[in-house]
């Protein structure tokens, strides 16, 4: 801690502000001297589990600190707590289990909350998934990049989800738990030869990070059953402008209105030369949509 102080010490924390504090992903080492000087000189932290956050603190020697659980569920009721003790002049920490708060996790709505209030929101750069596994992807052209996130649950609602990544030219950062990553990799394999990396427990000991097509990526995490364990950031390259992207499931679509599910596949891999197990998961996504209109 004495390191953080003297690297962090001698800035300006104004009380009566909220500081989002991003926090290791995985590897403890992550954190920043400026992140924990703050955590250290916090009044309270908000985060997203309690009992997440308890231990990480007490890895740095900051356990002791009130805790205020703001989650999915309960961040507009939790902001005002937070505001009434920024208007009282305390600082408040922000913190999510892994990452840059209000990255497909809780604290978008808290920042709004204060800045609607007329209160300060100060962010403290950190561990990102998105930008670790966008540095090792290896992207070629510009390096414009499209954050997904987390994909729709239901199988018709990712479909379309993934019909629309078709489209995309740029590059797509998608996050996956590793209960959904093999639904997510079946729905991919449609994009056919379009690579995709897969970063698995980044910055863990049992980090990897493989490079492949899209169509082969079930294989891939069939292949060995520690691959579908722990979380995922998956970056969609660039598609090539010499593809027709979406062309594979607009055939599919076509098709399917006018033949049965089994001939609509077989036609269109013909015709599209895209895997026919993907293709014909495809189908039963899209029939299933359609079934729920």
């Amino acid at each position: 801690m004495q390191a953080a102080l003297q690297a962090a010490g001698p800035q300006h924390y104004p009380a009566g502000a909220l500081y989002v504090v991003a926090t290791p992903i995985g590897n403890l080492a992550d954190i920043t001297l400026r992140a924990l000087h703050v955590l250290a000189l916090a009044d309270a932290i908000a985060c997203e589990d309690t009992r997440h956050t308890a231990p990480l603190l007490r890895a740095y020697g900051l356990d002791g600190k009130p805790l205020i659980a703001l989650h999915e569920h309960n961040e507009a009721e939790a902001a005002q707590g937070v505001i009434a003790r920024l208007q009282a002049g305390q600082r408040v920490a922000c913190v999510s289990d892994a990452g840059t708060p209000a990255v497909s996790d809780p604290g978008a709505r808290l920042a709004a909350a204060c800045a609607a209030a007329g209160l300060r929101v100060v962010p403290l750069p950190g561990a990102s998934s998105v930008t670790t596994a966008i540095s090792a992807a290896g992207l070629a052209g510009d390096g414009q990049f499209v954050f997904a996130g987390f994909l729709p649950t239901k199988p018709g609602e990712r479909a379309s989800a993934v019909d629309a990544l078709a489209a995309e030219p740029r590059a797509v950062v998608l996050l996956e738990a590793p209960h959904r990553i093999a639904a997510l990799a079946h729905a991919l394999a449609a994009l056919g030869a379009r690579p995709v990396t897969v970063g698995r427990e980044l910055t863990k000991q049992f980090e990897q990070i493989a490079t492949l097509p899209c169509a082969e990526l079930p294989a891939w995490l069939a292949a060995d059953a520690q691959r579908q364990r722990g979380e995922f950031a998956l970056v969609l390259h660039p598609a090539d402008a010499a593809a027709a992207p979406g062309d594979e499931a607009r055939v599919l679509r076509l098709l399917l209105a006018a033949l049965p599910t089994k001939t609509a596949v077989k036609l269109a891999a013909e015709i599209t030369g895209a895997p026919r197990n993907a293709l014909y998961e495809r189908a039963l996504a899209l029939k299933q949509m359609t079934d729920d209109e």
